[in-house]
């Protein structure tokens, strides 16, 4: 089972409902690293087209190096799903230590750790979306794994992220 692609979110969502909205988007503070933009830009661009997002779901990539989670706690990126299975979820993903990861790791890395982070968010979104349930520490251990396996997957496509 892949959990994105599994259906299990039909039972709650009518696609041809007018106010119905489907898709993955992103949007950039304005003091983002064009690099980031860009590998973000394409990693999204091939998700899209391998992946189908039943419900909208903003990608906010922040130029911050850290956003704040609804606990207080400062992280590198958080995943708003709201109870009410109709409106709509919201990612947040830091991206103002690029800089400073790319010194440390190197550039294909760096934008590796952020393309990496989207795909694990992405994957909480997906559980939600899917209505599946597990413990936090099930749940966590989940995303990690899709993450290392999507961004496995879209490394066959290219040579740098």
């Amino acid at each position: 089972m892949h959990i994105w692609t599994i259906n299990e979110w039909e039972k709650n969502y009518n696609l041809s409902d007018p106010n119905h909205r489907t898709g993955v988007r992103l949007k950039f503070d304005k003091d983002v690293d064009p690099e980031v933009k860009r590998a973000c830009k394409e990693f999204l661009s091939w998700l899209r087209k391998e992946y189908f997002f039943p419900v909208r779901v903003p990608v906010y990539i922040k130029a911050k190096e850290q956003v704040k989670a609804k606990d207080g706690e400062m992280v590198s990126a958080t995943c708003f799903l709201p109870f009410n299975i109709h409106k709509e979820p919201y990612i947040r993903v830091s991206a103002g230590d690029y800089n400073e990861l790319k010194n440390k790791r190197g550039k294909d890395n760096a934008l590796a750790a952020i393309l990496g982070t989207i795909a694990h968010e992405l994957t909480h979104y997906f559980q939600w979306v899917n209505g599946l349930e597990y413990t936090p520490i099930g749940e966590e251990r989940q995303a990690k794994a899709y993450a290392a396996f999507i961004l496995a997957e879209y490394a066959e496509t290219r040579e740098h992220p």
